[in-house]
């Protein structure tokens, strides 16, 4: 079997919901050892979102768990109790990175803040995943990835004229900031073995998306340079030129042009014809908003009766930005993405057999794999407390009748 990146890291998942166990999951796909501790009494309450098979909820079941804890194993552990706590010290001595994502308060109510953390383990890093960091005026707030997009500011300006604004893809934000949570512990745990010291990372969700998601720092310094305040504001069509979503022969596609790029159009659509036309044949023409209807007509007739794949074909070979719109299946059946293994087959032994992402990036040497698909409730608490704490099965059987596990 080939190594993997990040064998020789333990790390220890006190992270719920999305942004932290994506964290924790690009760090376990490539070869860390990922212990999700999780509340005896049901567990992360990812396990109870949907999607569900048949669209009936199971806690073993959920889509998104399944897909957001692959490679990882769950051990239940009561962290409001002495003894729970006790045995997490414990297994922090084996640890090199913990990542949370609890309210900014609740560590330190579990006695389990960073300080108390360090004394144990000097070496230990801590990932704390929260909405708006663990200082300031709004460190105890509530949000959710909409309203960490809509107080970033970019809501302001999507959508159209005239109309409220829009918000971004559901979780966009969360999948963002678990994806920077990942990048910033690997900083960190670097520096803790040049060092020999662990570290805090404070990461606010609202902070990793503010300066960079959607066009947002863009926007951002052009307020600084000139005071502008964008607002939504619809497409304006350039002339002739066709930019936007269209019906074709089997279905949608999404081409985008400018005015450069004629002589690219009139080659996909093997039109030269077009360039004798008195009201494409010039630029000013081109530009002339009048003719646009005309030009219209002709390319939506060529669209129809050319197939999305065709058209995808043709476009790359004239050198033009075009897509099919594709549904669900025909993304998962794309041979492009079959053949790249873009997406893999995870058997589950309660939810059954489904396809998830595979790679983000690959590794040559070191590659990205689902060693074990997402675990049950529990799944490796004996194995865990057995191997790292020599725990007995009397011992395990006492804490389960204290529910402590």
């Amino acid at each position: 079997m080939s190594p993997h990146a990040l064998d020789d890291l333990l790390i220890l998942d006190l992270t719920h919901y999305i942004a932290g166990p994506y964290c924790t999951k690009r760090l376990a796909d490539y070869g860390a050892r990922v212990i999700k501790i999780e509340r005896p009494d049901g567990g992360d309450p990812c396990r109870r979102f949907g999607p569900f098979p048949d669209d009936t909820p199971h806690p073993e079941k959920s889509g998104l768990f399944l897909h957001l804890n692959t490679n990882k194993e769950s051990l239940t552990l009561n962290l409001k109790s002495l003894r729970g706590r006790q045995i997490f010290f414990k297994l922090l001595t084996h640890a090199d990175v913990v990542v949370e994502s609890f309210h900014p308060r609740v560590m330190r109510q579990l006695q389990l803040d960073y300080p108390l953390l360090r004394r144990v383990k000097p070496s230990i890093v801590m990932t704390s995943i929260s909405n708006f960091g663990q200082t300031g005026p709004y460190r105890d707030w509530r949000a959710q990835d909409l309203t960490l997009y809509a107080m970033g500011g970019e809501m302001y300006s999507s959508g159209a004229t005239n109309r409220d604004p829009l918000q971004q893809a559901p979780g966009l934000t969360l999948y963002q900031g678990g994806a920077m949570a990942a990048a910033a512990t690997m900083v960190a745990v670097f520096g803790a073995r040049r060092h020999q010291v662990g570290q805090h990372i404070d990461l606010s969700l609202f902070e990793t998306q503010v300066g960079s998601m959607d066009r947002r720092l863009t926007n951002l310094v052009a307020y600084q340079y000139n005071g502008a305040s964008p607002a939504p504001e619809d497409p304006k069509p350039v002339g002739v030129m066709p930019s936007g979503v269209y019906r074709c022969k089997d279905g949608f596609v999404d081409i985008r042009t400018n005015i450069r790029w004629w002589e690219r159009l009139v080659n996909m659509m093997e039109m030269p014809e077009l360039n004798d036309d008195p009201r494409f044949g010039t630029e000013d023409a081109r530009l002339n908003p009048a003719h646009r209807e005309a030009f219209l007509k002709q390319f939506e007739d060529w669209l129809m009766r050319h197939s999305r794949q065709n058209i995808m074909r043709k476009a790359q070979q004239a050198r033009l930005p075009a897509t099919a719109v594709n549904t669900p299946e025909e993304v998962l059946t794309d041979p492009h993405f079959v053949e790249r293994h873009s997406f893999v087959d995870i058997e589950h032994p309660v939810a059954g057999t489904w396809k998830f992402p595979g790679a983000p990036f690959r590794l040559e040497r070191t590659p990205w794999q689902i060693r074990q698909p997402a675990p049950l409730l529990g799944q490796h608490t004996e194995a865990v407390l057995q191997e790292l704490l020599k725990f007995s099965n009397a011992d395990i059987q006492e804490l389960r009748d204290c529910h402590i596990i």
